[in-house]
């Protein structure tokens, strides 16, 4: 199967379109959508077109006689029945042979006929961007994780990804870590657990500057002589970001999550007085209140202030100049930046004042609800940080006594292999289940339930059917699947098939509206269909042709939450 061939949705929107410019020449108006989505209700077919209702005012006609025009329209050879339904739906069903055929050829496709409309294309995306000197803390999951699903999936779709990990590795915090380092510091705790050490220094130090404004002004001088260049300075800088990359490196690790780029604010220092040149170039930037601010009224927004009244640079200005080297090096189509909800304004600001500069890639900011613990926000100060090493640590004991219980004779080394894949599979997926948007209440419980709609639930579902195959195999030894075609002869097995064929619908749409969690609802969906087949037909029992079509079935199922869970950055273990 070419890799570039249209989803089903694809194919019955481009017919229907072509349909309605046949029937009503010169009276389809420009711009306007035409196009098919899966029904809800199976009783109503398997893809259902709501155009006429659009098209009823501009062709002054009803609903229902603009329908008829489709539903008489000739049909692709995907297209068993078109029906018109209420107001002026137009209700397809599709041919189960069809079905079967497309479903074979699915079956030898490594990619189960998902498209490739990325070829040709870059894109950047900036994703989980922790700060330097601090631990990593269930605060930075989502990020992290999104991320790197947006990442697996427009890989798959064929984009070429600059996956960057933009480091918080600059600014004012370092004068007071740099002060702190020097008094307040204990080698022996730097060189065994660095990250932690430098994170209670830079409390202490912290709470010293609130108490002593001696210390926050020397804390000042040493940031100076940081964007200087003073080489004792820079020596510890770089020692702190070093071993900050060492402890990020360890967790991305367990997370099965890599970068193409990691590249802090630091990277883009050179290039910050020439953004406020070419701002001032462009008569886009001007004095106020001795900072120097892009006035963005038109845009209906605050001020953004692009250098700070002590001459001192901000994010603002490191954001652009990041904007600007990744368009000059990249020729990037797109960036897309994954960040919490609080800096929807700040990426507004910046995404304006990089079109006034001529910045023509499309930028995206792909932001998402914030992570709370019932009793309320995280707060360092408040010591209710949850780090992320412990939560996956955590995660993983868990996944062993089940593990252990489930499958007591398996090797000690297989169960642990298969409880990382299990409670770290469970943590990612109890966060890409849901809406990117939505405010995530985090509860071990939830994080890490092996029922439901879960990662377990799913793995689970793969390691049920390799057990079918293996005895499918066990039983008719010699046998191939393959040798028999794939029939769709009773109702629970169209319904798999309609699920199947959707495949690459979820992951385009997925990576289109930058939600993990329409791919994670369509994996969900699919294994409960799958049980319900399992359940309501025979398998091994059934007469030969029969039984391995469903084997047949039952492989491509396998296969495709196999892939879709990879694609979500989830591991399937053969058995659990």
């Amino acid at each position: 199967m070419q890799n570039d061939v249209l989803t089903i949705e694809q194919v019955l929107s481009d017919w229907a379109r072509g349909a309605f410019q046949a029937a009503f020449p010169d009276s389809i108006p420009d711009g306007l959508s035409v196009g098919v989505v899966p029904t809800a209700d199976e009783r109503f077919g398997d893809y259902q077109c709501n155009a006429a209702m659009s098209l009823a005012k501009a062709l002054k006609k009803p609903p229902r006689e603009i329908a008829s025009a489709l539903a008489a329209a000739a049909r692709p050879e995907a297209v068993a029945k078109a029906e018109v339904a209420g107001p002026g739906f137009v209700n397809l069903f599709l041919d189960p042979a069809w079905m079967a055929g497309r479903l074979e050829q699915l079956g030898d496709d490594p990619r189960l006929g998902v498209p490739g409309p990325g070829r040709g294309r870059t894109v950047v995306i900036d994703y989980s961007s922790p700060n330097v000197a601090k631990p990593m803390h269930i605060g930075h999951i989502r990020s992290t994780v999104i991320g790197n699903a947006l990442d697996r999936l427009h890989r798959f779709l064929g984009w070429r990804v600059i996956a960057d990990n933009h480091l918080g590795d600059w600014g004012t915090q370092f004068g007071l870590l740099i002060m702190g380092f020097r008094h307040f510091a204990d080698p022996a705790a730097y060189e065994t657990a660095p990250i932690e050490e430098l994170e209670r220094i830079y409390v202490k130090s912290y709470e010293r500057s609130k108490e002593d404004p001696a210390w926050l002004d020397a804390a000042r001088a040493e940031l100076v002589k940081l964007q200087q260049g003073d080489p004792e300075n820079r020596r510890l800088w770089q020692s702190f970001v070093e071993h900050s990359l060492r402890e990020f490196n360890r967790i991305y690790e367990r997370l099965g999550v890599s970068f193409d780029l990691v590249r802090g604010e630091s990277h883009y220092n050179d290039r910050l007085p020439g953004v406020i040149e070419r701002l001032e170039e462009k008569a886009l930037a001007r004095e106020s209140e001795g900072a120097l601010v892009v006035f963005l009224d038109d845009e209906k927004m605050p001020v953004c202030i692009v250098r700070k009244s002590d001459g001192a640079y901000n994010y603002a200005t490191t954001d652009l100049a990041t904007v600007a080297a990744r368009a000059e090096e990249f020729a990037p189509d797109a960036v897309i930046y994954v960040t919490d909800e609080r800096q929807q304004l700040h990426f507004r600001q910046i995404f304006a004042i990089a079109k006034k500069m001529g910045v023509a890639t499309r930028l995206v900011h792909v932001w998402f609800g914030l992570m709370r613990l019932p009793e309320g926000t995280f707060s360092t100060r408040q010591g209710n940080v949850i780090k992320l090493e412990r939560l996956l640590d955590e995660a993983q004991t868990r996944a062993l006594a089940v593990v252990k219980a489930a499958s007591p004779e398996m090797p000690a080394e297989q169960q642990g292999a298969v409880a990382r894949a299990v409670g770290i599979g469970a943590v990612k997926y109890a966060d890409l289940s849901q809406n990117p948007q939505s405010l995530v209440t985090f509860t071990w419980e939830k994080a890490l339930a092996l029922d439901g709609n879960s990662a377990p639930y799913l793995q689970y579902a793969c390691a049920r059917i390799a057990s079918v195959l293996d005895k499918y195999r066990e039983r008719f030894p010699g046998q191939d699947p393959a040798a028999h075609p794939i029939r769709l002869t009773e109702p629970i097995e169209r319904r798999l098939a309609v699920r199947l064929l959707r495949f690459p619908e979820a992951v385009v749409h997925a990576a289109e509206a930058f939600k993990p969690n329409l791919l994670a609802d369509y994996l969900y969906d699919l294994a409960q269909t799958y049980s319900t087949f399992y359940q309501n037909v025979p398998f091994l029992k059934a007469e030969a042709g029969p039984r391995e079509s469903r084997v047949r079935l039952c492989e491509l199922t396998m296969k495709t939450l196999r892939q879709g869970l990879s694609l979500l950055g989830i591991e399937t273990p053969e058995r659990i």
